[in-house]
């Protein structure tokens, strides 16, 4: 099995942290590892290091190196010693050797032509057959306890090598609008089990639901049928690639006979379309395999709270904060002290440059004030940089802006570490 990360998203529903030249699948909110690192690692769980294939554009290239730098350099993760990467370098003095197989699309074409060009991939660099299974695994979600859901990969792969689109629903714990639904046929389990646990489900797939109005989304929770659309999928290339045919011929007639390289050069030339679009709401092979577990696609402010560790008061605070008479809050500082009193249902969050307020509730919001932004030219540039903009060579940052002079950082990084500049 070979998994296919996703990571080229430009998400913008954690804005101000979240922008397009550092989307939200890299950001490190209140702790010490991305959302993309730790899908590194929750993958390497189900494969091996060489199994893995990262796709994402060619911008985020230099974040996808130097995250699994860090990540290579600070874990206990075991790789095999043969695989090697150049110019791929750790904070002491010695290159970093293991090898992760790293797609670059030349310009993002969303979730379908990218796991189509994965597949050619697997199929023409790493010389797998067409019934290998391929676990699709978005870089930017929240999952727990990652073991748990290791055995959930494992399982969906020996039910894709029977020919089926696995998909991954989750137990909705309440009428959420922000997510898809799958509706599945629960009176017939394909699984002969009479337990009915966690682990001895699967059904097949009645239909997929677009994000549903607050009133449809409570029928749904009622029915007990109904499961999120977690966006993760396993099957195999010859099942992928038939479906394409079948569903999506403007894809697939772009990747049969034709090398990988004559792919990634027309690569722009495929429509922009998802795979739930292209396939999995046309399929009659789709099934489900309901998880029991921790999941969230992060996928607004909202969603951040829901996860994040509460105090006694119901507050989740990253950063140095003075809460008084506070609760039932989201507040996030970064540099300055940020002090509350006598709030409730807030969302608050604050970067070097933007301050973010907004009532709980309202955060699927937050991309029309990006939305706002981007069509002012005066503030066009905070969706897309943070004051802090990296590099390949590293990365540059303004630390203090006076009337007749700016301080900025300049970071460089070498084969010896980093250098800071400080120009005026």
């Amino acid at each position: 099995m070979k998994v296919i990360i996703l990571a080229g998203g430009s998400g913008i529903r954690l804005f101000p942290m979240s922008r397009k030249k550092y989307p939200k699948q890299f950001l490190k909110i209140g702790d010490e590892k991305s959302l993309f690192q730790k899908t590194v690692e929750r993958s390497l769980l189900a494969v091996n290091p060489e199994d893995l294939i990262i796709i994402t554009n060619k911008d985020y290239q230099f974040h996808i190196k130097n995250q699994l730098s860090e990540l290579l350099t600070n874990s206990t993760i075991q790789l095999p010693t043969h695989l090697t990467i150049p110019l791929f370098y750790n904070s002491t003095t010695q290159p970093i050797n293991p090898q992760f197989n790293l797609i670059l699309e030349p310009i993002g074409r969303n979730t379908a032509p990218a796991i189509a060009l994965a597949a050619k991939f697997a199929l023409e660099k790493l010389e797998v057959a067409e019934d290998e299974v391929l676990f699709i695994s978005p870089s930017d979600h929240i999952i727990s306890p990652a073991k748990k859901f290791a055995e959930y990969v494992k399982k969906a792969e020996k039910v894709a090598k029977e020919g089926n689109i696995v998909t991954f629903g989750v137990r909705p714990t309440k009428p959420e609008t922000g997510y898809g639904y799958i509706e599945a046929n629960t009176a017939n389990s394909l699984l002969n089990d009479s337990t009915n646990q966690p682990f001895n489900q699967l059904y097949k797939v009645r239909q997929f639901h677009e994000k549903p109005d607050l009133e449809t989304a409570k029928e749904y929770l009622a029915k007990g049928n109904y499961y999120w659309n977690s966006g993760m999928f396993a099957f195999t290339i010859k099942t992928i690639f038939e479906e394409l045919k079948k569903h999506a011929p403007e894809i697939y007639e772009k990747v049969d006979n034709r090398t990988f390289e004559e792919v990634l050069e027309n690569f722009e030339s495929m429509p922009d379309i998802s795979i739930d679009y292209a396939v999995m709401e046309k399929t009659d092979r789709a099934v489900v395999l309901p998880l029991d577990l921790t999941w969230s696609d992060v996928g607004s402010w909202d969603a951040f709270y829901e996860v994040g560790e509460k105090d006694e008061n119901r507050n989740v605070k990253i950063g140095k904060v003075i809460d008084i008479d506070t609760k039932d809050s989201l507040i996030l500082g970064n540099e300055r002290v940020v002090s509350t009193v006598g709030i409730k249902d807030l969302v608050i969050v604050e970067t070097d440059d933007v301050l973010l307020i907004a009532k709980k509730g309202e955060g699927q919001k937050v991309r029309e004030v990006v939305r706002k932004l981007k069509e002012d030219k005066e503030f066009k540039h905070l969706t897309e940089f943070h004051t802090t903009v990296y590099r390949p060579w590293g990365h540059t940052g303004v630390t203090s802006q006076h009337l007749t002079f700016s301080l900025f950082i300049l970071c460089l990084r070498t084969l010896l570490g980093l250098y800071l500049l400080a120009l005026e």
